[in-house]
């Protein structure tokens, strides 16, 4: 390496794992292991992901055996077919996540602290855990859920909502989950897609100080959910919905009934939950992912590159509407304690959180890219806020955390934290890039590719590249890769979600680099998926709440994530003839956005036009003027022979010269 190369790899050092510590990790535990029980023996790293990526089988196999998941009948092959997608994984084994998470039954540490914006820390016990899942699953059963049919949740972060997962699970019926920070048409647009039998509701909820009141929703939701037979109350209590056809009952009631817990062992790609990430056009794509491949994902992502076990405190605070919730749920797989706050982390301010790490004595602990950004743009003192002794690494995700974040974390909390940010997504509700316990950090880069994620970065025709900025893809299957998108008849949504520009080859749909040391920097989003704060919307769910206004013809947004600054999203508008872009306007339409979708994907500003570019088909083009926004030729991203109005174009052109890119 020249010296220039090499002084400016010293000034973007900023962590070095100590001996001891590297020792201690999970990951040089496994690696032993490999080498007694296997006799695989690796230098470093690289050589471990080399291998495991180049040998599929044999690794996969070997985390199998590492983690001894408990299975009721043997597999006949690591691999049955190989071929992207509809790789089969562990053909012949069965299996429950459920067995997984409470073989810890017997740990001296708790499974759960939970706190709230009205309530301190508290603590649930593996037993307790086992025994509130028994409870729950013998009245689901009673109720007559069976396996394969779906159960809802409209929730909070509580251990309720943990519980409710697990016993649904634990009998064989699929989970969805969505947030009451969710308007009524983005959750309907997902649950009347899966139509759920039964579902788990809260009656209220406390955010930022102030309880909302979501009675009312409850019921209209059950109105709406002609599917839906039994509802089961969340706490706080709340009256029953006026809707004969659906019978309620009261968490604690279900809780004074004991029960003896039946897991059902379910084929290894056997459905567990369904989540939802949705594209530009037409409805949420409903993901369907198994037992199986979950379970083997959690034990590798959070017991080896989390560096999670018994004894360590796991805590990443999200919503019920972020794949961050499933993801969390992956510190139980590997004996963790798992921490959930429920509430606002900037409620009574940014040291809320902070706050709760302490008290909770967080050892692992992970949050949108943005909370960082505020929390030093706000001058937060997090070691000032809470004794934050116990806290060991830090974990960022949701957009690409910037290199005066990075800095600043080591100065506010110390030389010796582990600063290990993730990238992944609602697709494989896992991280493709993120932490290695061996590897050392710099600044503004993800440390390494994961073990058994073959992550390339291609050009437009397909070209592997090193060094050069293109799309992240992955070239071989992973077993937690979506089964299949629900209803997809042929699965030809699937195909085209990820395989239509690589056939055979996953492409994720995110701007990446791959170092020369290994390291890897996401730009953001290559799509026109909105990613706002780590949740992402489709636009067509956007456009249905603008356009829903009368005075709106047409309409266009664009999210543009860019890369260490916050996201900048404009919408533009086209109105009918005589009518001006007023503030009134302006209010009701992002009225219309918090009501019908959410309040975070409220656009930043709101800007008239005459024309939103379309291709011949009428298709808008989101993605060429995300990219002429971002700064590339007009000429190298739209070709005018596909546009049927190409005179639209140049007013964005002339926006994007005058668009000052925001900090």
């Amino acid at each position: 390496m020249p010296a220039a190369s090499r002084d400016q790899a010293v000034a973007g050092l900023l962590w070095t794992p100590s001996p001891e510590r590297i020792e201690r990790s999970r990951i040089r535990q496994y690696m032993n292991w490999l080498a007694s029980e296997r006799g695989l023996v690796f230098a470093d790293y690289e050589a471990l992901q080399r291998w495991s990526v180049e040998d599929i089988d044999s690794f996969w196999a070997t985390i199998w055996a590492y983690f001894q998941i408990e299975s009721h009948s043997p597999y006949s092959a690591v691999l049955g077919r190989r071929t992207m997608p509809g790789a089969e994984w562990f053909p012949g084994a069965s299996l429950n996540i459920v067995e997984q998470i409470l073989r810890h039954e017997t740990s001296a540490y708790p499974a759960v602290r939970h706190a709230s914006e009205t309530a301190g820390v508290e603590e649930l016990s593996w037993a307790e855990l086992r025994q509130q899942t028994a409870s729950v699953a013998a009245h689901l059963r009673n109720l007559g859920v069976k396996s394969g049919d779906r159960v809802a949740a409209y929730s909070t972060n509580t251990p309720e909502t943990i519980v409710a997962f697990l016993a649904v699970a634990s009998i064989g019926a699929i989970w969805s989950l969505c947030s009451p920070d969710m308007g009524m048409n983005s959750i309907l647009d997902r649950f009347r897609q899966i139509e759920p039998v039964a579902l788990f509701a809260v009656s209220s909820n406390t955010f930022q100080g102030k309880m909302h009141d979501r009675t009312g929703f409850v019921s209209d939701l059950i109105a709406t959910l002609p599917s839906v037979r039994h509802l089961i109350h969340l706490p706080p209590n709340s009256p029953d919905p006026a809707d004969n056809r659906v019978s309620g009952v009261y968490w604690q009631e279900i809780l004074n009934h004991p029960a003896e817990l039946k897991v059902a062992a379910v084929p290894f790609d056997h459905p567990l939950w369904i989540l939802y990430s949705s594209g530009t056009t037409g409805l949420p794509k409903p993901i369907v992912h198994g037992h199986g491949g979950i379970t083997l994902e959690f034990v590798k992502s959070m017991g080896i590159h989390h560096d999670l076990g018994p004894g360590d405190v796991f805590s990443w605070y999200t919503s019920c509407a972020w794949v961050m919730w499933n993801i969390q749920i992956g510190a139980l797989t590997c004996g963790a304690t798992l921490a959930v706050y429920d509430g606002s982390p900037a409620f009574p301010d940014l040291g809320a959180l902070w706050k709760f790490a302490g008290a909770a004595k967080v050892t692992a602990l992970g949050n949108g890219a943005a909370f960082y950004g505020n929390c030093m743009k706000a001058g937060i003192k997090p070691q000032e806020a809470a004794d934050l002794s116990g806290l060991k690494s830090i974990g960022s995700t949701g957009s690409p955390l910037s290199e005066d974040a990075y800095r600043w974390i080591y100065a506010e909390l110390g030389p010796d934290i582990w600063l290990a940010p993730i990238s992944g997504g609602t697709d494989l509700s896992s991280a493709f890039v993120g932490g290695c316990a061996l590897l050392p950090v710099y600044s503004g880069e993800m440390q390494c590719c994961y073990l058994g994620c073959d992550i390339q970065v291609f050009d437009e025709e397909g070209n592997s590249l090193l060094g050069a900025v293109g799309e992240l893809v992955c070239a071989k299957p992973l077993p937690s890769m979506p089964l299949y998108f629900w209803n997809d008849q042929g699965g030809t949504r699937y195909r085209d979600s990820y395989f239509d520009v690589y056939p055979g080859i996953w492409r994720h749909g995110d701007w990446m680099s791959i170092t020369p040391r290994g390291g890897v920097i996401i730009y953001g989003r290559s799509d026109a998926t909105i990613n706002r704060h780590g949740v992402r919307m489709g636009t067509a769910e956007i456009y249905q709440a603008v356009e829903a206004q009368p005075e709106v013809l047409d309409s266009l947004i664009i999210d543009l994530e860019y890369l260490g600054r916050g996201s900048y999203m404009p919408l533009f508008v086209v109105l009918s003839e005589g009518e001006v872009l007023e503030d009134s306007l302006k209010q009701q339409i992002n009225n219309n956005i918090r009501e019908s979708v959410s309040p975070r994907f409220l656009p930043n500003e709101i800007f008239q036009v005459e024309q939103v570019p379309r291709t011949l088909s009428g298709k808008k083009l989101e993605i060429p003027i995300r990219k002429i926004l971002l700064g590339q030729p007009a000429d190298t991203v739209a070709n005018p022979d596909t546009i049927a109005n190409p005179e639209s174009i140049a007013w964005y052109v002339n926006f994007a010269e005058q668009l000052v890119q925001p900090d």
